[in-house]
């Protein structure tokens, strides 16, 4: 199920996307991931029942932060600022 709102404005309906950027702390390794897409709740899904390389070694995984765009390139490029180094200052292990 991909999360959309719609909206009618002048009788028409407008269907909008919405682009997803999600961290996941690992409760094996307390490491994060940070991952992005367009429909949150299955990519969730898969990532808790093993079904994602790169984090099924580390399962279980807890989401700790998401946030939505609607403009893909938005969401890509924070995605990729979570990645970096000052990103990943914002959510350091305590």
């Amino acid at each position: 199920m991909i999360i959309t709102k719609v909206i009618i404005l002048r009788d028409h309906l407008i269907k909008i996307m919405f682009y997803h950027v999600y961290i996941l702390e690992s409760l094996k390794d307390n490491n994060f991931y940070t991952g992005f897409t367009s429909d949150l709740k299955p990519r969730l899904k898969m990532h808790y029942s093993g079904k994602v390389r790169s984090t099924k070694n580390r399962i279980p995984l807890k989401l700790i932060y998401y946030e939505a765009y609607l403009n893909k390139q938005d969401a890509k490029g924070r995605e990729l600022f979570l990645k970096s180094g000052s990103g990943k200052k914002l959510f350091v292990n305590n």
